[in-house]
This record gives C-alpha cells, sequence and structure tokens, in this order.
C-alpha cells in the first residue's frame, strides 16, 4: 500500500503513524496509507508530538509552525497538515 498525500491550497495533509519511546527518530516505511515513523521521545506531556514537528519540519525544509498536528493528538495515528510542500516532498521522506 501507498501513502496518500492530499494537496490542497498549497499544503499537504497525510497520515502518520507513530511509535514513540524509540532509541531514535526515524522513518519506517508506510503503515495502512499512513508515513510510520518512530519517535525519540516519551508520549507523555506532548513530547512525542513536539519530536514529530521538529523532524518533519527539519526533513522537509519548513519551520516547526508549518507542521499541525490536525486530528490524534492523543493518539498514535495522526493527520497532519504541512503548509509550503508538495506531495512529491513527502513522498521523498520513503527513499
Amino acid at each position: 500500500m501507498s501513502l496518500e498525500v492530499r494537496e490542497r491550497d498549497g499544503a499537504v495533509t497525510f497520515d502518520v503513524r507513530v511509535s514513540p519511546n524509540a532509541s531514535r527518530t526515524k522513518v519506517l516505511g508506510v503503515h495502512d496509507a499512513a508515513l510510520k515513523l518512530s519517535l525519540a521521545a516519551p508520549p507523555v506531556e506532548g513530547a512525542a508530538n513536539a519530536e514529530l514537528r521538529k523532524f518533519l519540519a527539519r526533513a522537509l525544509g519548513v519551520p516547526q509552525k508549518a507542521v499541525t498536528i490536525v486530528r490524534g493528538q492523543q493518539g498514535r495515528t495522526k493527520t497532519l497538515r504541512v503548509e509550503g510542500v508538495g506531495a512529491e516532498q513527502v513522498h521523498a521522506l520513503l527513499r
């Protein structure tokens, strides 16, 4: 299954599946049409969400404020919106 990335109004939205408390933050691949990531932060007091936003902002070359968690603040599956990038840049994370 491939990563589903939706483009609209100069931004992309896509789903992410996270595994917190990993030894390092990295892209693991695709799981159920969502980008799967391990996060080197615990799921406590927003630390994992902050690590997710920081990692993706750096990987996509955008400021952290361009990465927003639209849905799933408390869960492992989240929907993200990233402004200023296209679907091709998100798919490049899998290479």
